[in-house]
């Protein structure tokens, strides 16, 4: 079967773009990054992908509120094509100012806000990956993943929270696991509500994270992998290539094959 293809949106401050697509590219599907006004002069052309990918960055600079001009300019020009794709059997992941973004379009519910600690926070964390029907979650129990966000606060109302709980959305949450204890960190970086770190839509194909898996591709990426590399060797395994975040990627590509 042909690897399914993927969008990777770019344009106006988004600078993960590269590594996005490497990631589908490792995992075995066909990354093509296109500029949203080129999906603004053809709305169409969306719906030739199997997956859509809205990377990390600094859309207009963050300056009206992370992801919300970028999100304004999709809802403007290509909402219904938007919604037409989120409703097939195709795929969706934000990712940081990504994840900000589908909250601003309402494609995902919440909002991502200022950091308690009100700084941009660059640090690891560790994740508990929930019971999900998310294919881009299958067979993950936790991960270790980097953060880089000023604005990763999950947010929302009593009812949506409620309503996230009794369906199964919120995916991944922040916990104390290997690379906390190692660099003696808090488990959570940014007070979210309930320690939220990932979401999903009801049908779990709309993946909102804020971590960064993209950039935990690859074992020697782990902050602690000199230690890992001298419990391999003394145990005589061989050193793993890849590290968690490329999992994600895979489960995309596999659900397609």
């Amino acid at each position: 079967m042909k690897s399914p293809k993927v969008l990777i949106l770019s344009g106006y401050g988004i600078n993960c773009e590269e590594e996005t697509a490497l990631a589908f590219e490792l995992a075995g599907g066909e990354s093509e990054i296109v500029h949203i006004n080129d999906l603004i002069e053809n709305k169409n052309k969306p719906q030739r992908y199997q997956i859509l990918a809205i990377p990390g960055g600094f859309s207009y600079g963050d300056d009206i509120g992370s992801g919300r001009a970028y999100a304004n300019k999709l809802n403007n020009h290509l909402k219904h094509k938007l919604l037409e794709f989120a409703r097939k059997d195709k795929l969706i992941i934000g990712i940081c100012n990504g994840f900000q973004i589908l909250t601003q379009t309402g494609l995902l519910p919440g909002a991502l806000t200022n950091n308690t600690n009100a700084r941009y926070t660059v640090r690891w964390v560790d994740l508990k990956i929930n019971k999900s029907p998310s294919p881009w979650l299958r067979g993950i129990k936790s991960l270790s993943l980097p953060i880089a966000h000023g604005e990763g606060k999950f947010m929302a109302s009593a009812d949506v929270i409620e309503t996230l709980k009794r369906q199964k959305q919120i995916a991944g949450v922040y916990y104390k696991g290997d690379i906390c204890r190692y660099q003696n960190l808090t488990p959570n970086p940014n007070g979210s509500t309930l320690d939220v770190a990932m979401i999903t839509s009801a049908d779990g194909k709309i993946l909102g994270t804020m971590p960064h898996p993209e950039r935990a591709m690859f074992f020697t990426q782990l902050p602690h992998w000199p230690l890992l590399k001298e419990k391999y060797l003394r145990a005589g395994k061989p050193l793993p290539r890849e590290a968690q975040g490329l999992k994600i990627f895979k489960n995309a590509v596999e659900y397609f094959k």
